[in-house]
């Protein structure tokens, strides 16, 4: 038993025990539960008999008797030992030797029982008879009070968290709740886009060609094909092939994976909902998301005030619509044309970092510089939700061009508590204008942009059969459950997030 720890060794030899006993401590899964805990506290009825099943999670013995908790899916009840309840003839291993001897915090036992209320008025559970479903090898990392109340070992390491998520769930029940509102989020959308009468549909992972998005990609090798393939970085570009193909209203809730940095808004897998509504306009769908969001919210919180952090977010209201140009002049102090001027957004950042003047990689376009304002100084104030719009054609590469300004994309992305949430434009179905943008997207990649588009010749092929006046969006579904369980960190709402392997 060399590298185990005392306590593990004396869990073994326990084991050994139970088996010497003729005690299977891992028998088959057929275990007849009838309630939860839940269910019992919620329909409570005196001597009412009971079979549920759970963890040991604390005992207090007390000779022939002891009370105990036991934790299930539902939550905790309070269970009632009496040695001469379970054991009612001469023999009396069960209690005084399984119970008492060979059960540890953290065990899986099955019980069989009648309801009541003990003399504080807690909802009891008393023990007629009990059965070993599982027979743990590890303690539990359980947090202990001392005599003054203080409060320690409690298993709140971040990173050990992450990486052994299965102790989180059973030993942390607000991180159990974190992840039971995000499967209510993620159902209450596929319901909300039920009830629009949009087609749920799902588009390949491995592409012969990423795209959808800007973003390096992971590469991996098909054998049977002898061909380069990627993981998927969007699934926009298949989506509206079948729009083309008459799916008028598509949605998918999908996994992506990008091969970029990692931080407390990012994770190489991540979950993200798009979709797109033939004959709709971008204006519709920034309706439709305050819509869908305000009803998450409700669902999940109670309310349309979230508080999120230090700030208390109202999607109650309409949402504030923020023009690109006018945040880019409100952050740089030029007017609204001169920011359309390169040169001129170069010699303002330079007066405001002059430390930046002899910079290689500075921006050389309009929309670069747009974006490298807006990082700095617009979107960590972006608060409220705030629709960002009329987005700079350069940087939308898949946005069909403004009628009434060709420089203009029509175009929003959606930022809450200063991060996107949200990307959603009137659709490019020019396949010409779309070939073209491909193409500046393949120069730029070739000179050392790794996150530029690829060439789709086969989508530009699906464009040229004909595709609708069309808008889409995508909205990450991760960074959406953060706002809505107070998350700080995508780890926090993703169940096993990415991590280095330990040596």
């Amino acid at each position: 038993m060399a590298g185990l720890s005392e306590q593990e060794i004396i869990r073994r030899e326990k084991l050994a025990k139970l088996r010497a006993l003729g005690i299977d401590p891992y028998p088959a899964p057929l275990y007849p539960v009838d309630h939860t805990s839940a269910d019992i506290k919620n329909t409570f009825a005196e001597g009412k008999k009971v079979v549920i099943a759970g963890r040991l999670m604390s005992r207090r013995i007390q000779g022939k008797a002891s009370f105990a908790e036991l934790q299930d899916s539902k939550g905790r009840i309070q269970v009632y030992f009496n040695r001469d309840e379970i054991c009612t003839g001469e023999d009396k291993t069960l209690y005084n030797e399984v119970y008492k001897k060979l059960l540890d915090i953290g065990d899986i036992i099955g019980i069989e029982g009648t309801l009541f209320t003990t003399k504080v008025g807690e909802q009891t559970v008393q023990v007629t008879n009990f059965s070993v479903l599982n027979k743990t090898l590890r303690p539990l990392p359980l947090p202990k009070t001392d005599a003054d109340g203080n409060v320690y070992d409690e298993f709140n390491d971040p990173e050990l968290r992450y990486r052994q998520r299965y102790v989180d769930l059973i030993v942390n029940p607000k991180v159990k709740d974190t992840f039971i509102k995000r499967t209510k989020i993620t159902n209450s959308i596929r319901s909300f886009f039920n009830e629009r009468e949009y087609l749920e549909v799902e588009t390949p992972i491995l592409q012969p060609i990423p795209g959808g998005a800007s973003a390096r990609p992971f590469i991996t090798h098909h054998n049977a094909l002898d061909m380069e393939m990627y993981l998927r970085i969007a699934p926009e570009l298949f989506l509206k092939r079948l729009v083309v193909g008459g799916f008028e209203r598509v949605f998918e809730v999908n996994r992506n994976f990008r091969n970029e940095g990692i931080s407390i808004q990012h994770n190489p897998e991540f979950t993200m909902l798009e979709f797109y509504q033939a004959y709709a306009t971008w204006e519709e769908l920034m309706d439709l998301t305050e819509e869908l969001v305000r009803e998450l919210a409700l669902k999940v919180c109670g309310s349309t005030t979230v508080t999120y952090g230090d700030h208390d977010l109202d999607f109650g209201t309409t949402w504030r619509r923020l023009p690109f140009a006018t945040a880019v002049a409100e952050a740089s102090g030029l007017s609204e044309e001169d920011v359309w001027d390169a040169d001129k957004l170069r010699a303002r950042w330079i007066e405001m970092h002059p430390e930046d003047a002899k910079k290689d990689d500075l921006p050389k376009s309009v929309g670069k510089w747009f974006e490298y304002f807006f990082d700095a100084y617009v979107e960590p104030n972006l608060i409220q939700p705030t629709f960002l719009t009329h987005f700079p054609t350069e940087i939308s590469p898949l946005s069909r061009r403004s009628d009434s300004d060709p420089k203009i994309a029509d175009r929003f992305e959606l930022f809450i508590a200063g991060r996107e949430i949200a990307n959603g434009f009137n659709e490019l179905n020019d396949p010409v204008d779309q070939a073209e943008r491909f193409s500046l997207q393949v120069a730029a990649k070739d000179a050392g942009d790794d996150e530029a588009m690829f060439f789709d010749s086969d989508y530009i092929k699906a464009l040229s059969y004909g595709m609708p006046p069309t808008a889409g969006e995508g909205i990450g579904i991760d960074r959406l459950v953060m706002l809505l369980t107070n998350a700080q960190s995508i780890r926090e709402v993703i169940l096993f997030p990415t991590l280095k392997p330990r040596g």
